[in-house]
């Protein structure tokens, strides 16, 4: 059974709604919990991209790639199933924040691959994974509740879609 079911959340994935790339973060994390999800990716095979000012390189370990993030544009793309991409931005080791993109979440096959990819980090660091609109970052809609091991909604989906 998923974690949410599409018609419960669909007016939460309209980008006029939420704008186009809601923030997903996990807070109080350190260089170990930002290597625990370069493993993470690893062990999954998910596909990425490691970049600096542009160039794509080789994935080094956490605390390099946290060192360069102050000094260089740095991103991290992941795609844990074809079509669906979460945007890493490395700058700082206490939260690892990403962005997903709305226009590619559209129905219940690319609801369950995010809840499985906000699941499996939860899990991986053992810490809540929070999705929130991308104008309003401190009031999350949804995410990973570890406790309940699974995605769950944090508000009532009140967004009309037009």
């Amino acid at each position: 059974m998923p974690d949410l079911l599409w018609d419960d959340v669909k007016n939460i994935f309209d980008p006029d709604v939420m704008g186009s790339l809601p923030d997903v973060s996990v807070a109080d994390t350190s260089i170990d919990d930002w290597q625990a999800v370069l493993d993470l990716v690893r062990s999954r095979g998910w596909a990425c991209e490691y970049s600096e000012d542009g160039g794509v390189l080789r994935l080094p370990r956490a605390e390099v790639m946290l060192g360069r993030g102050v000094e260089a544009s740095v991103m991290l793309r992941i795609w844990p199933a074809p079509g669906v991409l979460a945007i890493f931005h490395p700058y700082a080791a206490d939260s690892i924040d990403f962005d997903v993109d709305l226009r590619e979440l559209q129905g219940q096959v690319q609801l369950n691959v995010l809840c499985g990819f906000l699941r499996a980090i939860g899990r991986r660091l053992s810490k809540p994974v929070l999705f929130a609109p991308e104008t309003d970052s401190g009031h999350p809609v949804l995410g990973f509740d570890v406790d309940a091991d699974r995605v769950v909604l944090l508000t009532a989906p009140h967004f009309t879609s037009p």
